[in-house]
């Protein structure tokens, strides 16, 4: 990928907080490159800072010492802003939907042949169109609706891919869609089902818990996100909170496997371990089995 700098896989030396050198750590600040643990890092959409550059003192003085060279340990993204997945991820559905509303009626009437073949219809997903529990998730319905989940993606994903790293990252986004889809087809096997919200949501699940271990609440900014947009789910007709649920039980549970966790109770992110793999294999198939157990039977 063009202006993307690939991260270095090279074996590194166990590297720990500065200012608590009996914790090892993979998280840097983004302004100075010092290794700091996850009681010490400021999460935000800025990036992962150390105490001493979360505050408009400390970013001022960051602009006056050159940083050092960043060693970091293997399988942690650097804070750097970039969030190439995340682009990638919004330039895919921007282009599918520009694709669908061609071959439909305009921007608030997408359709034609790929629109009808990837959306999610219960019927169709147990007739072999399972493939649907994931191209679903690509579609959107109208230009406020695509304009608003690329904004929540933009907002909320950048962070989330800095902290997790870029392999995690993607594979959070796809899991916890297909749980989207399979909550949007327990309640509502009968009808069309698309959009991006389910993996949003599983995002919005990893926001929760990186907020938690870092800062100690579970009321942070990623459970005001997640309660606005749940009382918006129940409130309005025609929106899949299924799909919603779905997908923020799986971002969940997905992240809480990437976590390694430590002798005193604290998470730390490093290298994707057995435990992440099974979280995304275990994620996936219970979303496949549920969507099968809803789906079966149909004529």
């Amino acid at each position: 990928m063009p202006g993307v700098t690939l991260a270095r896989m090279s074996t590194a030396e166990p590297r720990y907080c500065y200012r608590h050198p009996d914790r090892e750590t993979g998280l840097s600040c983004s302004e100075c490159g010092r290794p700091i643990c996850a009681d010490c890092a400021n999460f935000g959409p800025v990036g992962i800072r150390c105490p001493d550059h979360a505050t408009a003192s400390g970013r001022r003085s960051a602009t006056r010492v050159k940083p050092r060279p960043v060693r970091r340990a293997p399988g942690i993204a650097l804070a750097s802003g970039q969030a190439p997945v995340t682009r990638a991820l919004i330039a895919i559905n921007v282009v599918i939907y520009l694709i669908t509303v061609s071959q439909g009626g305009g921007l608030n009437a997408p359709g034609g042949s790929l629109f009808y073949k990837w959306i999610l219809y219960g019927p169709e997903v147990e007739h072999g169109g399972w493939y649907r529990l994931v191209t679903a998730m690509f579609l959107h319905a109208s230009i406020i609706h695509i304009g608003f989940n690329m904004f929540a993606l933009w907002v909320i994903g950048r962070p989330v891919e800095q902290y997790l790293g870029r392999a995690r990252y993607l594979g959070l986004y796809f899991i916890s869609g297909l749980a989207g889809s399979a909550g949007g087809l327990v309640q509502a096997p009968h009808s069309p089902i698309l959009g991006a919200s389910g993996a949003i949501f599983g995002i919005l699940g990893a926001m929760l818990i990186i907020e938690w271990q870092v800062t100690g609440r579970l009321a942070g900014n990623a459970m005001t996100w997640i309660v606005i947009n749940l009382v918006i789910s129940f409130s309005i007709p025609n929106i899949s909170w299924g799909g919603h649920v779905g997908g923020l039980i799986g971002g969940i549970l997905i992240t809480l496997a990437y976590a390694h966790w430590s002798d005193r109770g604290r998470a730390q992110y490093g290298q994707l371990g057995l435990g992440g793999v099974l979280g995304l294999i275990v994620v996936a198939a219970g979303s496949v089995a549920v969507a099968y157990l809803k789906v079966r039977g149909y004529s």
